[in-house]
C-alpha cells in the first residue's frame, strides 16, 4: 500500500491538463501498435491521451463506427449523448457530436450542456423505446463518454443500443474493428461538421428533470422523506453533482451535497490504495473524506465521475464492503416489491461473494450467474425476469417498484438512495442488517490480488477448458467445481474453481500484464490467504499444460 493512501493529493499528484488535452488533438495513434488501437472492454474503449490511446481519431473514428453500425442495425431514432467531468471527456464529446452532425444523426445533448450520469442516459434511451418494437427504425441509442472511477488522465467512450444497456461483445466487436480499419485508412471514412454547426444541430433533452422526477417509481421516496433520514451525499467530483442537489430540492429531502466541487485534476480527493487519485467509491482510501464525516450524517453516500457505482458509509459501520451491501439489498428488495414477478431471478456476477448465493436460498428465490459484465443482465432487466443485477465493484441496477425496467446500466444513484429507503422502512442501517446476515448464513473473507501474466499467457487464460485444470483439491478441501462457463452458459474469459465453503475465479486484465484472481472463504482470513496461493498454482498449472 501507498504511503499516502487514504491521504490528501498534493500538488505533484495532480495531471497537466492542458498538456493533456493538447496531446488529445496533436497526437495519432500508430494502427499497427495494439495498444494504440480502439479496443472496448467491458465499459467501452478507455485510454490517455498521453499515451497516445485516447485522442480525437480515436473518437471520430469510433464514432463513425457507430453510426455505420446503428445504420446497419436500422436504427434511425435520436442519440442520446452524455459526458463526466473528466478533462478529456469534453473535448472527446465535442468530437462526437461533430460526426455525428456530419453524417445527419439526431444527437440529443443535455438542455444545459453540462455533465449526464450514466444511468440518466439509461434511462432517456428506455423512455423512449418504450412501446417500439425491436425492428422499429425510430428506436434511439446512446453514447456515453466516460472511463467511470478511472484517474484524471484517462478517457472513455462506450456506446448503448436501443436495449439501453453496455452493448454486447457483437456489437462493440464490430464498432472496434471499423474504427481500427478508420484509423488505418488514415480517417478518410470520417464526415463530420465543425463545432459550432454540430452544437447547432444537436437537439436538446433534459436528463436530470427527466430522471429525478421519476425516482419516486423506482424508489420509496416518500419513506425516506417522512422518516427525516439525513443523507450526505458525495459525487466525488462526478456527473452526480448537480443531481444530488436537485434531489435534494425536487423530493425534499434531508440531504447534503458533501462536496459540490468538480476539478479535472481531482485536487480535493485523497488517494488510493496505490497512491493515484481514483474516484472509487468502494475505496475506503478514496472515500477517506467521506468516512471522516461519517457521524453526521445517518446515511452517507459516494458515486464515481459517471455515477455508476455507489459507496455506502454508515454511523456504526464505516464502509461497507459492496458484496455485503449487494447482499442486504438483494433480501430487502425481494422482500418489500410486492409487485415484482414471483419468478424474478437475482443476478450476480460469477466473482460475486457466495454470501448472494446462501440469502437467494434461503428466499427461495432462483440466482441468476453470469460472467463480469452488467451487460450479461441486460436482457433480463429489460423483460423483468430478473429483478436485480449487481457486481462485486459496486454496481447495480434494479426493477421499478411495479416490475418494469428502470435501467439496463448500473445505476449508483438508486443503489445509494436505496440505503436510505432501507433504514427508513426497517429501522436498521444496511450494515446493521448485514450483521444480521452474517449471523444467519456465516462470515467470510473476501479479496481479489493480481498475479503476473504476459500477453501471450493472459490469451490462454481466457481460452482455457476445465480439462486442463488437472488439480483436485484447493487449500486443503476436495474441488467440487472446475467453470470456464458461468452458470447463465456465458464464458467467464477465464477460470473458476469451488470448494465446499471457498473459491476462486481468475480473468486477464485487459490494461495490464497481470491476470485477476478474486477468492472467498467462509473459513477466514488465514484459509483465504492459502486458497489465493493455492489458486496461483493451479491456474499457473493449467497455463503450462
Amino acid at each position: 500500500m501507498h504511503a499516502r493512501a487514504g491521504l490528501p493529493a498534493l500538488p505533484e499528484d495532480l495531471i497537466d491538463v492542458e498538456a493533456l488535452l493538447d496531446a488529445y488533438y496533436d497526437r495519432h495513434p500508430d494502427p499497427a501498435n495494439p495498444d494504440q488501437a480502439v479496443s472496448f472492454g467491458t465499459s467501452g474503449h478507455r485510454g490517455s491521451s498521453l499515451d497516445t490511446a485516447f485522442t480525437e481519431d480515436h473518437i471520430a473514428a469510433t464514432t463513425q463506427a457507430i453510426v455505420e453500425y446503428r445504420a446497419a442495425q436500422g436504427i434511425r431514432g435520436p442519440l442520446f449523448i452524455g459526458r463526466d467531468t473528466h478533462a478529456l471527456s469534453r473535448p472527446a464529446f465535442d468530437t462526437a457530436l461533430e460526426v455525428l452532425a456530419g453524417n445527419d444523426v439526431a444527437a440529443l445533448i443535455d438542455t444545459g450542456d453540462t455533465y449526464t450520469p450514466t444511468p440518466a442516459v439509461s434511462h432517456a434511451i428506455l423512455v423512449h423505446n418504450r412501446g417500439k418494437g425491436p425492428q422499429d427504425p425510430s428506436r434511439a441509442d446512446g453514447i456515453v463518454v466516460t472511463p467511470s472511477h478511472n484517474p484524471p488522465r484517462d478517457g472513455g467512450f462506450k456506446y448503448n443500443p436501443p436495449h439501453g444497456g453496455p452493448a454486447g461483445s457483437d456489437a462493440t466487436g464490430w464498432i472496434a474493428d471499423r474504427a481500427n480499419e478508420i484509423l488505418r485508412d488514415g480517417m478518410k471514412g470520417v464526415r463530420r461538421v465543425d463545432r459550432s454547426r454540430a452544437l447547432e444541430q444537436a437537439g436538446r433533452y433534459d436528463y436530470l428533470h427527466a430522471y429525478i422526477s421519476d425516482l419516486p417509481s423506482v424508489v420509496d421516496i416518500d419513506a425516506i422523506r417522512r422518516a427525516g433520514i439525513r443523507i450526505g451525499a458525495d459525487p466525488l467530483g462526478g456527473a452526480a453533482v448537480d443531481y444530488w442537489a436537485e434531489i435534494s430540492e425536487m423530493h425534499d429531502l434531508d440531504l447534503t451535497v458533501v462536496n459540490p466541487a468538480v476539478d479535472p485534476q481531482w485536487s480535493f480527493m485523497t488517494l488510493d490504495r496505490d497512491g493515484k487519485i481514483r474516484m472509487d467509491c468502494s475505496s475506503p482510501w478514496a472515500m477517506a473524506s467521506l468516512l471522516a464525516a461519517k457521524d453526521d450524517y445517518d446515511i452517507a453516500t459516494g458515486n464515481d465521475a459517471d455515477s455508476d457505482r455507489h459507496g455506502i458509509v454508515t454511523p456504526d459501520g464505516g464502509l461497507m464492503n459492496p458484496n455485503h451491501y449487494l447482499a442486504v439489498a438483494i433480501e430487502y428488495l425481494f422482500s418489500h416489491r410486492p409487485d415484482w414477478p414471483a419468478g424474478a431471478k437475482v443476478g450476480k456476477t460469477c466473482v460475486s461473494s457466495s454470501l448472494i448465493d446462501r440469502v437467494v436460498a434461503a428466499m427461495g428465490r432462483e440466482l441468476y450467474e453470469v460472467p463480469v459484465g452488467f451487460k450479461y443482465f441486460v436482457p433480463g432487466l429489460v423483460d423483468s425476469s430478473v429483478g436485480f443485477g449487481g457486481e462485486e465493484s459496486a454496481g447495480a441496477s434494479f426493477l421499478r417498484r411495479d416490475g418494469s425496467v428502470w435501467t439496463t446500466d448500473k445505476d449508483g444513484i438508486i443503489m445509494a438512495l436505496l440505503a436510505s429507503e432501507i433504514l427508513a422502512v426497517t429501522g436498521k442501517t444496511p450494515s446493521q442488517l448485514h450483521v444480521e446476515q452474517v449471523e444467519r448464513f456465516g462470515s467470510s473473507a473476501y479479496a481479489r490480488i493480481d498475479a503476473p501474466a504476459d500477453r501471450e499467457q493472459k490469451a490462454r487464460l481466457k481460452s482455457l477448458s476445465p480439462e486442463q485444470v488437472s488439480a483436485t483439491e484447493l487449500a486443503g478441501e476436495p474441488i467440487t467445481a472446475k467453470m470456464t462457463d458461468a452458470p447463465s452458459g456465458d464464458a467467464i474469459g477465464g477460470l473458476k474453481v469451488t470448494t465446499e465453503s471457498a473459491w476462486f475465479a481468475a480473468r486477464p486484465s485487459g490494461t495490464e500484464d497481470v491476470y485477476k484472481i478474486y477468492a472467498e472463504s467462509f473459513r477466514g482470513e488465514e484459509h483465504l490467504a492459502q486458497v489465493q496461493e493455492a489458486a496461483k498454482a493451479v491456474v499457473d498449472g493449467a497455463l503450462q499444460s
